[in-house]
């Protein structure tokens, strides 16, 4: 999310300063402490026996959930001295905006334009943005964008490319320009 955040960052600044005259306006959010849920730290709710299971849209949220029983029910036969109690905090299920939605194809095709290749539709088990202003907030035409691969997000070497960001950054102002500016 951080490369992400300073993408959209440099984005917008450039936006703004090749179109000083636009009138509209940009707005970058995040969710904060997005590892966790937005429940505090992740030692600190590890540390309490807290966890956080993530899930894709091909996931049923019933078969998750039971999916987490099993596992501490496995847990209970198992070890001595073993108990728990369940409850769930909070559930969100995943969204994914339509391929054919403005945005996604915008960014489809400066990804396009910028890469060089043709761009990847997936659905991060992350607790990002996307599904929480999608099924909270109501807004339908979003997408979750940014640098780097997903298999390294949130792990503890994670990191991201110098050319993954400027990439990243180029694909977010193309992007800006499709959809802000007036058509000639």
């Amino acid at each position: 999310m951080k490369g992400g955040l300073a993408a959209s960052i440099i984005a917008a600044e450039t936006f703004i300063e090749q179109h000083p005259n636009f009138s509209g306006a940009i707005e970058i959010s995040g969710t904060a402490d997005e590892e966790s849920g937005g429940y505090g730290g992740v030692a600190y709710l590890a540390e309490h026996g807290h966890f956080n299971r993530r899930f894709l849209l091909e996931e049923p949220l019933d078969q998750v959930r039971g999916e987490v029983r099993a596992l501490l029910e496995g847990l209970r036969e198992t070890r001595v001295d073993f108990d728990y109690e369940l409850t769930e905090l909070n559930s969100v299920l995943p969204s994914m905006t339509d391929r054919d939605a403005p945005v996604v194809q915008t960014v489809a095709h400066a990804i396009e334009d910028i890469m060089g290749k043709a761009p990847e539709y997936v659905a991060s088990p992350g607790s990002y943005d996307q599904k929480h202003i999608d099924r909270i907030g109501k807004l339908k035409n979003c997408i979750a964008y940014g640098p780097g691969l997903l298999e390294l997000a949130h792990k503890p070497d994670e990191y991201i490319g110098i050319d993954d960001m400027v990439d990243s950054a180029c694909v977010m102002g193309a992007a800006l320009e499709t959809l802000l500016l007036p058509k000639d």
